[in-house]
C-alpha cells in the first residue's frame, strides 16, 4: 500500500467531506484524525484503507477517467454485500454508501476491513516454504468457494441480482460482444475460439451465487494459519448463475510453472501448490459436481480475462488512459487467447 499524509488522489476525493460523513453516520468513531492509505491498484476499482485511531474501514470507488458503460457498479456491489454478509460472514460487512458528487464525483461505499493477508506475488514469511503451505492454501480457496455455492441465495434475498435462466449463453455472447467493441489487433485463433464457445455452451445443471472473480488474491487469509479464510473480496461481478463458472475462474488464475505470461501476478507456480488438475479433482470430490465440461469453463475463463485486458489496452491505445501498465498488454492478451485454445483442446488440465 502507499500512504500520503496530504491524502493521495485529493484531486478526485474531498477527504474532509468524507470524514464528516463517516463521523455523522457511524457511531463511536475515535476522535483521532483520519489517515488514508491506498492499496496497490489492480485493473479494477480503486481501494483505500481509512483509519481513525484503531478503527479501520475500506473504501471502494470506480477508477478515474472514462469507464465502460455499466462497469464498476459500486451500488450493486454494496447491495450484494449488505445482504450476503449475514449468511456468508467472510463477505465484508458494509457501513456507508454514497453518491454525493461533492465528495468524489462518483459513487462509493465503505466496508469493514477483514484482518489477514492477501497472497499476491509473495508468500508471508510466517507461512514458511511453499512446499509446506501450498497444499493448505490450495484447499482453502476450494473450501471457500464451495461454502459460497452452498448459500441459499433465495433466503439471503439475492434473487434479484441475476437472471439464472439463460445465464451462460448471455455471458458468452456478452463477452464476445465486448471484445468486438474493444478490438484493436487481429489475433490468430480468436474467431475459431469464439465459434467453439458459442457452439458448445454446456447445459446449466443448477444455479448458485456466482462471484465471477473468485481467485486467490481476492481472499484474505489468516496471517498465521492459511487454512483459515477471513474474507472474500471484490463482489462487483457477483450474480446468480452456473457455479461451474467460478471453478473455471479459479483454474484460470491458478498459474503453473511454464505457463505463458498472461499479465497477472502468480504465486501458485511454486512447489507445493496443487496443480490445476488436482484443484479440479479436489473441487469435484468435495462438491460432488460433474466436471466433464470443465475444459469449456476454463477456456471461457481465459477468454474473459483476455477481454478484460483488451478493454484496458483499448483505452490506452486510443489515449483515454495514460497508465503505462497498459501499453504492453497486447502480449498478455495474445497469450490468454492461446491458453483458451489450449484449454478447449484439453491441454491445460
Amino acid at each position: 500500500m502507499t500512504a500520503n499524509t496530504q491524502f493521495i488522489d485529493n484531486e478526485h476525493i474531498n477527504w474532509s467531506l468524507l470524514e464528516m460523513l463517516v463521523r455523522q453516520t457511524i457511531p463511536g468513531i475515535p476522535s483521532d484524525p483520519i489517515k488514508v492509505m491506498k492499496f496497490s491498484e489492480g485493473y479494477s476499482n480503486h481501494t483505500y484503507l481509512l483509519s481513525f485511531g484503531t478503527w479501520e474501514s475500506v473504501l471502494r470507488r470506480p477508477p478515474f477517467g472514462e469507464i465502460p458503460a455499466k462497469a464498476h457498479d459500486i451500488k450493486r456491489e454494496y447491495t450484494i454485500l449488505s445482504r450476503l454478509h449475514g449468511v456468508y460472514p467472510v463477505a465484508p460487512k458494509t457501513f456507508i454508501y454514497s453518491d454525493d458528487p461533492a465528495i468524489m464525483g462518483r459513487h462509493f461505499y465503505l466496508m469493514e476491513k477483514k484482518p489477514g493477508v492477501v497472497v499476491n506475488e509473495v508468500l508471508p514469511e510466517s507461512y514458511g516454504p511453499s512446499e509446506v503451505v501450498g497444499p493448505a492454501i490450495s484447499r482453502s480457496i476450494i473450501n471457500s468457494l464451495i461454502e459460497l455455492q452452498q448459500v441459499d441465495y433465495k433466503k439471503a434475498g439475492l434473487m434479484d441480482i441475476g437472471k439464472p435462466e439463460g445465464y451462460l449463453e448471455r455471458q458468452i455472447h456478452s463477452w464476445i460482444n465486448r471484445y468486438s467493441i474493444s478490438k484493436t489487433d487481429e489475433i490468430a485463433g480468436v474467431g475459431d475460439l469464439e465459434a467453439w464457445l458459442i457452439r458448445n455452451i454446456p447445459t446449466t445443471l443448477e444455479t448458485t451465487i456466482v462471484h465471477n472473480d473468485f481467485k486467490l488474491n481476492n481472499l484474505v487469509l489468516d496471517p498465521h494459519d492459511p487454512n483459515l479464510v477471513n474474507g472474500v473480496l471484490d463482489w462487483e461481478l457477483a450474480t446468480i448463475g452456473d457455479p461451474m463458472c467460478d471453478i473455471g475462474t479459479v483454474l484460470t488464475y491458478w498459474g503453473e510453472a511454464g505457463d505463458l505470461d498472461i499479465g497477472i501476478s502468480v504465486v501458485t507456480n511454486q512447489p507445493g501448490f496443487l496443480s490445476r488438475r488436482e484443484m479440479a479433482e479436489l473441487y469435484a470430490q468435495l462438491s460432488g459436481r460433474d466436471l466433464s465440461q470443465i475444459n469449456y469453463y476454463v477456456a471461457f475463463g481465459y477468454y474473459k480475462l483476455a477481454v478484460i485486458l483488451q478493454q484496458l489496452y483499448y483505452r490506452w491505445k486510443k489515449g483515454a488512459s495514460n497508465d503505462c501498465r497498459y501499453q504492453n498488454l497486447n502480449t498478455s492478451i495474445t497469450n490468454l487467447f492461446e491458453m483458451a485454445n489450449l484449454a478447449r483442446t484439453n491441454h491445460i488440465l
